[in-house]
């Protein structure tokens, strides 16, 4: 399985609204299916090029390097913070990336899906510099909405040129642009139309959202520019392009060629250049996980590319370097998680960086919120009273009060896990409900469908808690074989809902395992090295990666072992004040 995550943008750290749509989803989905037993891929990094990386540097007094490194180090921290269990996170200003983007674009160029033209690019009057399509806004000559894009209108989701908007202004400084003729390769989209139409028609599991959206734009194909007059970015492999110092490729063209190259460096740094294929052709399955704002470059876009260097779009072709490459197997879209009913936007300030959010809370009460209330299917209002009533309510009472209870009295009373004695009907029961829900939460969790999945295994907790009220072990002194049977029952389960929720909640699964007196490691966690490029030895930089084949979490129930010592719980997540919910933390903005 291949996981392929949505790489966040370096121009600055990433806030909760950006890991609520490629950041948790993909690795609660990832961890499932290796404790399934499948071989996972989970790749991505920072996407590095661009205008918008240049005007961030010139505002902060840094050389676009020195801005990308900063914040490609900023987000790698964080997601590791998070517990995003990458094979490995890197970036798109390296060698090895730079060689596979143009690799696969001169199979494109070979097989005739790209074409060379004259249009009207927009330049800054102010600073001469080009303006990104996506940093031009305007009313949508289509549907009148005010605030379509230069490259697309987010209302009626048509592909959009800046020239056709109506009162077009840079998002930059909101300055008027100017139109000038400048030659650019373009990716002849409408050639691809039969063959995407062909690929959509039998992706039936698709979220319906995800799958009529990309339906819908198949009509209104045009070619779509794949270079840009900058000198901020990967050269053009061709005579005339190549040493022209103002042509770069687009950076949505390189950014999501990025998943073919975290592949191949992947592969590369394990000694073993050629792994990469397993992940990418037949019987392999490859997920793609981002916000609904990059869903037509992953249903569309990155299909197209793939389709033109596999010879496969209309037009047909040879494989290029890559021989054939598999499409993806599913576009995992989510939701907007908003704030006060509007996007997460650093530039007005309704932002919420992941960095401080990890200090005062830690990683597993917000990957459980996203997981229980985030954006699956719709915009989802992010509140610090529905945060607070989660952690407190679920987390703390529910789930940490189960696990402190039962650990508790057993340790107490026997020092280890009891032993069962005729077990009654009621025992059983538990048991079973706790042993069926592997498979309901399994089926959920493989189709990426969290809340269900959480909610499920969330149910089994309940269960178990009044299982424990019902029974009240604490009141059998006087017959300890049935005090320690409900003992055992009691622990079976939480053992069972500990599994359940490993995707979730990796880090405090790690704890209740080693509270049932595991040893080892349950649930691996990603580490941050410092690599040095594969191509230029002399630039180093961190990567996230791992060790995930050594776990012990597998997707099933195991008796636990009676005898295995105990010790005395600490809490597993600590009550939040309900104040809090009035304002949130001093750090965060008023929404």
């Amino acid at each position: 399985m291949l996981t392929a995550v949505a790489w966040p943008y370096a121009n600055g750290p990433r806030h909760i609204g950006h890991v609520s749509g490629f950041g948790v989803p993909s690795d609660v989905f990832s961890r499932y299916m290796r404790m399934s037993g499948h071989r996972v891929l989970m790749v991505s990094g920072t996407d590095e090029h661009g205008t918008p990386i240049l005007v961030q540097a010139e505002k902060e007094g840094l050389t676009t390097r020195q801005l990308v490194d900063k914040y490609n180090r900023v987000i790698a921290e964080d997601l590791q913070g998070l517990g995003l269990s990458y094979d490995l996170f890197t970036r798109t200003t390296t060698g090895n990336h730079y060689k596979v983007v143009q690799d696969l674009f001169l199979a494109l160029w070979r097989n005739g899906y790209v074409q060379s033209k004259v249009q009207m690019g927009a330049i800054s009057p102010s600073t001469g510099r080009t303006l990104p399509d996506r940093y031009i806004e305007g009313t949508c000559p289509i549907c009148g909405f005010d605030g379509a894009r230069g490259d697309q209108c987010d209302n009626c989701g048509n592909q959009l040129d800046p020239v056709d908007l109506k009162n077009p202004r840079s998002r930059i400084n909101g300055e008027v642009p100017k139109f000038i003729e400048t030659e650019h390769l373009f990716l002849d989209l409408p050639a691809f139309t039969e063959s995407l139409g062909s690929w959509l028609s039998t992706r039936t599991e698709w979220r319906p959202n995800v799958l009529k959206f990309s339906q819908n734009l198949l009509d209104d194909l045009r070619p779509r520019p794949i270079t840009r007059d900058l000198d901020w970015g990967i050269p053009v492999p061709l005579d005339g392009w190549r040493d022209a110092p103002m042509k770069r490729f687009y950076v949505w063209f390189d950014a999501v060629i990025g998943y073919l190259s975290a592949s191949v460096e992947w592969a590369r740094r394990t000694g073993d250049a050629d792994a990469w294929k397993e992940f990418w052709t037949d019987p392999a399955q490859a997920y793609y996980f981002m916000g609904k704002d990059n869903i037509v470059f992953h249903s569309l876009i990155w299909p197209s590319l793939l389709l033109g260097q596999n010879g496969a779009g209309d037009k047909g072709g040879t494989p290029g370097a890559f021989d054939t490459l598999n499409l993806p197997t599913e576009v995992v879209s989510s939701e907007f998680l908003t704030m006060s009913g509007s996007k997460f936007s650093t530039s007005r300030g309704t932002v919420i960086y992941v960095g401080d959010f990890l200090k005062e809370f830690g990683p597993d009460s917000l990957r459980y919120f996203i997981s229980a209330a985030g954006p699956e299917n719709q915009d989802t209002d992010f509140t610090w009273d529905e945060f607070i009533r989660r952690t407190n309510f679920e987390l703390a009472n529910e789930w940490g009060n189960l696990v402190n209870r039962s650990v508790s009295m057993a340790h107490k009373n026997v020092g280890a896990i009891p032993a069962p004695v005729a077990p009654t009907a009621a025992d059983a029961e538990l048991k079973a409900l706790a042993k069926a829900a592997f498979a309901t939460v399994g089926d959920n969790l493989r189709r990426s469908r969290f809340k269900a999945a959480s909610s499920e295994a969330m149910r089994v907790v309940a269960a178990a808690n009044k299982y424990l009220s019902d029974e009240e072990p604490w009141k059998r002194k006087d017959d300890p074989e049935r005090r320690d049977t409900i003992l055992h029952t009691a622990l079976q389960v939480v053992s069972d809902a500990n599994t359940l929720l490993t995707p979730f909640l990796p880090h405090s699964a790690q704890k209740v395992h080693e509270l049932l007196g595991g040893k080892g490691v349950w649930a691996a966690q990603p580490e941050l090295r410092e690599v040095d490029d594969l191509d230029d030895p002399s630039i180093s930089y961190p990567v996230l990666t791992g060790d995930y084949a050594g776990e012990q979490a597998a997707w099933e129930s195991v008796d636990i072992e009676v005898g295995k010592p105990l010790t005395k719980p600490e809490p597993l997540f600590a009550k939040l004040d309900p104040k809090l919910g009035e304002t949130g933390p001093e750090w965060a903005p008023i929404a």
